[in-house]
């Protein structure tokens, strides 16, 4: 008896591995009835990459030094950034850059320090017209830094002027991302 369901098991086995398996866009684009239909616009190179079929690799274009370069450029993903204040009167491509910021406020995620953070950097800009503010949520913090400064002696310098009004007693200077402006 066990014998027979030995081979009944076996002979079933070999019975499905002779079919044909189905590819799994073929699987969602056949027809069922009572059910709605299933409309893939993709390019081949998905199509294979889901179904698992293995791609010739592609080769890289040629690129010669003197060919113009007629893509555009990626843009950057930039990090959760606020900006309360932007300079004007700069002229030339806004560019990113390593340099330094002076930061005034740095709190929790609440509402509360949201609030705080802004108002923080309002007090900046009433007192230094020219300096930039920028109001960031860093996770899990609400942060207030200002300016864009080069160099550290830069940012010192400001960064003893706001410490000589008395209003900012959080105030550090920190490297951080700034935007310069190319001409």
């Amino acid at each position: 008896m066990i014998r027979l369901l030995f081979i009944s098991v076996f002979v079933g086995l070999l019975s499905s591995n002779g079919r044909a398996q189905e590819k799994y866009t073929e699987y969602l684009l056949r027809q069922k009835a009572g059910k709605g239909q299933v409309v893939l616009h993709q390019s081949a190179r998905i199509t294979d990459l889901v179904n698992g079929v293995q791609a010739a690799p592609v080769a890289p274009k040629p690129t010669t030094p003197s060919a113009k370069r007629t893509e555009t450029p990626v843009r950057q993903q930039q990090d959760t950034l606020t900006q309360t204040q932007e300079p004007t009167g700069h002229t030339g491509q806004r560019v990113r850059a390593n340099g330094y910021r002076i930061q005034v406020f740095s709190g929790g995620n609440s509402r509360a320090a949201k609030t705080e953070a802004n108002m923080m950097g309002q007090r900046v800009k009433s007192l230094f017209l020219e300096l930039p503010v920028y109001t960031h949520f860093i996770s899990p913090h609400w942060i207030c830094r200002v300016g864009d400064f080069r160099t550290y002696e830069e940012a010192h310098e400001v960064f003893q002027k706001l410490k000589e009004t008395g209003r900012f007693p959080e105030a550090v200077i920190v490297k951080s991302k700034i935007i310069v402006y190319n001409n």
